[in-house]
């Protein structure tokens, strides 16, 4: 029977917070963001981790999560590399090809259903229980994806500006469209927005979003400015509904988010990990 994996999509390049802060210790016994996506995923039944890493991470990451990871979910690591594409990187690119790019890394090690999110996001345990109960139920005769989505409110930084993706959803809850919004802060966002729900990229997918992410970087090779652009996976969720290959459940989720885009959001990040494990939300040490 095919595992539900978690995909995390761990190759970012974190330029705004200026280092690798996949690793960077923010829970109160040291733990690192993975560590709670991790343990919330194995806790909602998930059976396989998968990660996706960039090139200069592959010889000392997968050692490190096998040994962190391995006693409690299989462990693999896959590799996206530019160069494993159909068109040579343009000189002076050093960015990868997009998230869709991404995913598409990750598919020769997925064999089922996945919840994917970004490894540099604390999403808490209600996300991956509702995404893995849906997956679960999924029964639609055309290809039906999940998102868990956020009050944009509650996704906001103290720190500065973020950018985020406002949800079109319509009245029986499925996502009619994404709208890329930048520069967001509370101080210039009208009140009513604060309830608008935003993806914050934790997705419950079928095997089929492998198709459809092929199917967009196929575009993405012949027509888009290769120096700059990315193929991203809102894109290509964007372009299956519109093309009516694939509709997407949309699950409001009310627990804790917290992440780390800037430098002066770690100190409010330890903050939020330690009262929600001196609320018992997690365990006094994470692993036993």
């Amino acid at each position: 029977m095919p595992l539900t994996s978690l995909v995390v999509l761990a190759g970012g390049l974190g330029s705004r917070f200026g280092g690798l802060k996949q690793l960077e210790p923010l829970g109160p016994g040291g733990e690192v963001l993975l560590d709670y996506a991790v343990f919330d995923a194995v806790r909602a039944g998930l059976g396989r981790v998968v990660f996706v890493i960039r090139p200069e991470m592959a010889d000392q990451f997968p050692g490190w999560a096998e040994s962190r990871f391995g006693d409690r979910i299989s462990v693999r690591c896959a590799i996206q590399r530019m160069d494993e594409a159909p068109v040579d990187p343009p000189v002076g690119r050093v960015k990868p090809w997009g998230t869709a790019h991404a995913v598409m890394t990750a598919a020769a090690l997925v064999d089922g259903a996945c919840v994917m999110v970004n490894a540099d996001d604390f999403y808490g345990r209600q996300g991956y229980e509702v995404l893995a109960r849906a997956l679960e139920q999924s029964a639609d005769a055309l290809p039906r994806w999940e998102l868990a989505a956020w009050p944009l409110g509650e996704t906001l930084s103290p720190s500065g500006t973020v950018n985020r993706a406002l949800c079109d959803v319509d009245e029986g809850g499925w996502l009619r469209g994404l709208q890329e919004a930048t520069g967001l802060a509370r101080s210039s966002i009208p009140p009513a927005w604060l309830e608008r729900p935003v993806s914050m990229n934790m997705w419950g997918f079928s095997p089929t979003i492998f198709d459809a992410c092929s199917r967009a970087l196929d575009r993405f090779f012949r027509s888009a400015d290769l120096a700059r652009d990315e193929c991203l996976l809102p894109d290509v969720v964007r372009d299956a509904i519109t093309a009516g290959e694939a509709r997407v459940r949309v699950h409001g989720v009310r627990s804790t988010w917290c992440g780390v885009t800037h430098p002066a959001d770690v100190p409010a990040t330890r903050a939020t990990l330690a009262a929600l494990h001196a609320t018992g939300d997690y365990p006094a040490r994470l692993w036993r």
